[in-house]
This record gives C-alpha cells, structure tokens and sequence, in this order.
C-alpha cells in the first residue's frame, strides 16, 4: 500500500546491520559500537543510528552478539542432588525463584543442571569448557566436592550458596547457621525444656556442623549437658526425619523437646511423634529450621529459624556478576583473585508458632 513503510529495508525478512548502517549513513562497525553501548561514539552519531534501528525494527542477533563480547550470556545453576530432594524441599525452589529473579533483571539466561555422579561432572566440565556459561552457582555444598576446585581450576566465576568448610576458597553466600540454631534451642530451653535432642543434618556438610556447634553452644549457655545420645544424624529428607525421630524415642522417651535441622526432617519428625501419642508441643517440643511452607502448613504451625533463601538466590547472582565484570576487565585472573572474592552471610530468624 502506497505510503506503508516497509519494515526491515526490502521487506525480506529480519533488517540486517548493513541495512541499519546504509539507513544511519555510517559504517557496519558504527553501528556495532552503538548497539553494544560503546562509549567511543558522538552523541549525533549515536542517535541516527538508534533512529535507524526503530525504523527498521532491527532485533540485534543475542547469540552474535554475546560471542563478538567474548560472553555466553547464560549461567549454570549446579544442584549436587537427586532429583527427588529438588523437588520436595522448598529450599531450592526458593533459592531458583531469588536466581531466576536477579538473572532475569541482568538479561542472562538460566541453565539449571544436576551434578551427582562423576560421569556428570566430567560431562559438565567438559560443557564448561566450551564456553558455554559465563559463570557458575553451586547450591547444597558437600565437604568433599570436588566441583568448586574445578571451577578454581578453570578459571570460572563461581559463588557457593554455603560452604564446604570454615576454610573455603570460593566465593559464597551463607545464612548464620550457627547463630539460628542457638537461637532456636536457647527459645526451647527459655520454655523449660530440659531434655532437648537434634535432628541433625549429614555430617559430610558444613552447614550441618555449624547447626550442630549451634546447637551445643545454647545447651551449655543454658547450663544443659549435651548427651550425644540425643543427637541424631539424618540427611535432610522427610524420612530421615522419621527414623532419626524413632531412634531418638527409642533412645530417650523422656525427650521433652526436638531441634530439626531443616523443616523437611521436623515434618517427618512429626509424624513419629504422633504415631507414638506424643503431643507437641505439650509432651515434646519441637522447632526446625528454614522457615518454609512447610513450616507454616504443620499441625501444629512449626516454630522455625527463617533464613532469606530467596534473597540468597539474589546475592549470589550479585556476586557472579561482579565476579565476571572483574575477569572480562582485567583478561586472566591475578594470583591471590580467589581469596579476595566475596564471603557474605546472611542474618537468620527465629519465627515462633505452636509448635514450641
């Protein structure tokens, strides 16, 4: 139709750079610069070329693009995990919502990966090498993995969300496990519980021990013995919260209260208590740690330490981005690059329900 501008210069398809460079009256590598926010461009040179590209209704080619700045555009989020622990705690939905969220707003891409086997790693290892992502974040660390020393090894971004020991080398962020556990078991012995147990976590994470050190710390501020017969050790899942809850039971029935490590095991937890005719919290109190809707759907609703795992999700990403910027500017990472990295940890909170 006479007086219809025809988009994308002849109208065959996707506009090109070179049709937006005829159309600004400059070169096809102008036009690049203005595209990629080069600073080496007049202001008068810039604003043909953006006047070009709305009238063009030129989309610039994102894959292109990211390889000419050296750059992937995407970014792996590593769960050392099976399948069935990703899907059935709320700790890892909340951390991929905080992830995806900041991601988002950065304009990168997701990749989200499990990592369980060697096999797996190799093959991930190998996909890193391809250049691939621009960076790496690694959720749910266990003492010995070896994929953050990879990491290390090939000079790639990476931020843990927690650690694999007091001594990490890897950029992380972290909740103060230490100070939520003491704050919940100080709450239960505040409410005259004497003979408090924990469910503990799997003692091949960091995250565990410091639940644990917590946990031993507020006894002996409360002037409690600990009596390891009241601590057991389970991994993290709804069922190793019911048979640590039973061996704890069969153990010490005079148990008067329980500390979880994680709401998943306080849930399982739960169940045992009431098979056994115990009440909570009036027989047995009980707090777990997370604050997840777990937590809040129990019956009773569970007294639990909140951690901000969404806004963990978020400072991760924060702190990869930093992390790749600082590479991209300065080419090689100087010696001493992993020791200056970021170690953030987050405060933690006790939110008391009926549970306690």
């Amino acid at each position: 139709m006479a007086g219809t501008r025809r988009r994308g210069g002849a109208g065959r398809g996707r506009p090109t750079l070179e049709e937006v460079a005829a159309r600004a009256g400059v070169g096809r590598g102008t036009v690049s610069r203005v595209i990629n926010g080069s600073p080496r461009v007049s202001d008068h040179t810039r604003a043909a070329v953006e006047q070009a590209v709305a009238e063009l209704g030129y989309v610039p080619n994102r894959v292109a693009r990211a390889l000419a700045a050296g750059s992937a555009d995407a970014v792996a989020l590593v769960i050392p995990e099976p399948e069935t622990r990703l899907f059935a705690e709320p700790y890892f939905s909340d951390i991929i919502r905080g992830v995806g969220a900041e991601l988002a707003e950065a304009d990168l891409q997701l990749l989200l990966t499990l990592v369980r086997t060697p096999k797996e790693r190799q093959r991930f290892a190998d996909y890193l090498a391809g250049n691939r992502v621009d960076g790496v974040l690694v959720v749910s660390v266990h003492i010995d993995d070896p994929l953050p020393d990879l990491l290390e090894r090939l000079e790639m971004p990476a931020v843990l969300s927690g650690r694999r020991s007091a001594r990490e080398t890897v950029a992380y962020v972290d909740a103060d496990n230490t100070g939520g556990a003491g704050a919940a078991v100080a709450h239960l012995a505040a409410r005259g519980r004497r003979t408090i147990a924990t469910i503990a976590g799997p003692s091949d994470m960091y995250v565990a021990s410091c639940r644990l050190e917590g946990y031993r710390a507020a006894l002996d501020a409360a002037d409690l013995p600990f009596d390891p017969r009241l601590a057991e050790v389970a991994d993290f899942t709804e069922e190793g919260g019911r048979r640590a809850m039973r061996a704890l039971l069969d153990r010490c029935p005079a148990l008067d209260a329980v500390f979880a490590a994680s709401d998943v095991m306080a849930a399982g937890a739960r169940q045992v208590l009431r098979e056994a005719g115990r009440r909570v919290p009036d027989d047995v109190a009980l707090v777990g740690f997370d604050d997840s809707a777990v937590a809040r759907h129990m019956d009773p609703p569970l007294t639990s330490v909140r951690q901000p795992t969404e806004e963990m999700g978020r400072a991760m990403v924060r702190v990869l981005l930093e992390q790749i910027d600082d590479q991209r500017g300065r080419g090689r990472r100087p010696a001493g690059w992993a020791r200056e990295r970021a170690r953030l940890v987050l405060p933690t909170e006790l939110v008391c329900r009926a549970s306690s």
